[in-house]
Order: C-alpha cells, then sequence, then structure tokens
C-alpha cells in the first residue's frame, strides 16, 4: 500500500484519537448484556436519519449541491439530522465537498483516489489538509447563516445531549448502539463513497476522475454509490441514472416533490450547462 502525503502536512491526535475513541466504544455492542433487539432497530432507524436524511440527502444532494430546494425549516431539519452523524461541523463538510469536485482525483483534492484506498477512505482526515484553508470561499452561502452557525459550533455538544436522551430511553445498550456502533457504521459507508466509488465498480461516463458507479455502496448510502454518475452530473438530484440503479434518497425527494415539500428540482436535462 502506498501512502502519498504532502511534506507539509502534520497529524491531526485530535481527530486521530477521536475516530480511535469512537471505535474502540462501538467494540462494547459484543458485550452480552449490551444486547438488545430494541437497541439494534433503534440503531437501524438512526442509521437513515442521520446516514440518509442526514448526509446523504441533507447536507450532500440539498445543501453542497442545491439539486433541489426546500422550506428552510426543512432544510434546517436535514442538516440537524446530518449533524448527529458527527462527521465533524456541517460548514467544514459542505466545503470540503465541493472542494472534492472543483479538484477530484488531483493534489487539491484532499481525499484523492490516487494516493491508495485507504488515504480517501479514512487516512486524510488524520492530517491537517491545505483544502480546509478553501472552506470559507467555497461556503459563502451558508457560512453567515446563524443556524448553521450554531450547529457548526455545537456539533458535538448536540451529540453528548443526544446519548444523554437516548441514555434515559434505554439506558447503555442504547447509548451502545445508537451513538458509537452507528456511529462507526455511518462513518464508514459515507467514507467508502471517497474510496471504493473510486476504485471498484462500471463507468458510464468518460469523467475527468477515477469516480465508478459501486451497487454495493450505494445500497448502503442510499444512492450516493452510483458515483460516476454524479460526478458526471453533480447537479443531479436523482444519481441512479438507469431503471436498475436503485436510489433511495432520489425516491424520498420525489416524494417530498410531491407533497410540495421540494422544488426547483433538477436532473440530467436542466443541470448539463452547469
Amino acid at each position: 500500500m502506498t501512502i502519498v502525503t504532502s511534506s507539509k502536512s502534520s497529524l491531526n491526535w485530535i481527530v486521530l484519537l477521536y475516530v480511535l475513541a469512537i471505535h474502540i466504544g462501538a467494540l462494547f455492542v459484543l458485550l452480552p448484556g449490551n444486547f438488545r433487539w430494541s437497541a439494534v432497530g433503534l440503531m437501524l432507524f438512526l442509521y437513515w436519519i442521520t446516514g440518509g436524511l442526514g448526509i446523504t440527502l441533507g447536507w450532500h444532494r440539498l445543501v453542497t449541491h442545491r439539486s433541489f430546494q426546500t422550506p428552510k425549516w426543512l432544510e434546517y431539519f436535514f442538516v440537524f439530522c446530518g449533524t448527529l452523524s458527527l462527521q465533524g461541523s456541517p460548514i467544514e463538510w459542505i466545503g470540503l465537498h465541493r472542494n472534492h469536485h472543483a479538484h477530484s482525483d488531483q493534489e487539491p483534492d484532499q481525499h484523492d483516489s490516487g494516493k491508495g484506498f485507504w488515504w480517501s477512505h479514512m487516512l486524510w482526515m488524520f492530517y491537517d489538509i491545505p483544502a480546509k484553508a478553501e472552506v470559507s470561499r467555497l461556503t459563502k452561502d451558508i457560512s453567515n447563516d446563524r443556524v448553521y452557525q450554531f450547529f457548526d459550533k455545537y456539533f458535538f455538544h448536540i451529540q453528548v445531549a443526544f446519548a444523554v436522551l437516548l441514555y434515559l430511553m434505554g439506558g447503555w445498550s442504547f447509548v451502545v448502539w445508537g451513538v458509537f456502533f452507528r456511529l462507526v457504521f455511518v462513518y464508514h459507508c459515507t467514507w467508502f463513497v471517497n474510496s471504493a466509488t473510486h476504485k471498484f465498480g462500471y463507468r458510464t461516463y468518460d469523467t475527468d476522475d477515477r469516480s465508478t458507479n459501486c451497487w454495493w455502496v450505494a445500497l448502503l448510502t442510499y444512492g450516493e454509490g452510483w458515483h460516476n454518475n454524479h460526478h458526471a452530473y453533480q447537479y443531479s438530484a436523482r444519481h441512479g441514472m438507469k431503471w436498475w440503479e436503485f436510489d433511495m434518497t432520489w425516491m424520498t425527494i420525489r416524494f417530498l416533490q410531491a407533497i410540495r415539500l421540494a422544488r426547483k428540482v433538477k436532473l440530467v436535462s436542466n443541470t448539463a450547462g452547469e
């Protein structure tokens, strides 16, 4: 395995130790006393709320790419759901993802897949990357919003309060499954979009990067695995272009559109010129 890092990059020990601690916490699901079917069901429900509605639909398709619009209160709800995924602050996440699309698989891309699978999957987060300097420039549309600023400042505190709530609801098993195990599961599902969908699968479009369409990542991430389609038409709300490319998030957007909570939905036909 070859990993290439910038000579000017230094380890971010806070992030490294944090990720390690969350993974260690997830191992407590192996203790017999922590196994309850209600806790497992809670984890699966929160996986959809935080990973599906929060990261995939909210942070990614709605805010990062503005592939559709919702009432502001609903946008804030989806951003809150994404905040519960504890993948850092929403403003930084959105800015870094926009940077990824601007320089996909090139040196400025923070998780350039040319530096190796594990670099693009998770190792890039453990370094002080130059791309963070671009976040403020790439997030001018949301950086002055007080709700985004609140989530940006208190995303960790929100998770702690959420853990306390789960403890009061169901004890430590709810915390272990609903926080630690759920976070690790959603983390790796999200990270597979940066790593696996730039290595495994097929390419429908000839894009200037290594993006691929990977069916199993699409199943894990509610449609994000159709990544080559997405890189070809990044502003399209629909990622699964073929009838058999199942895209749960696209179905959710269609439902929101049907009940008039989503509008100005962008598709390939009306994004090609952007």
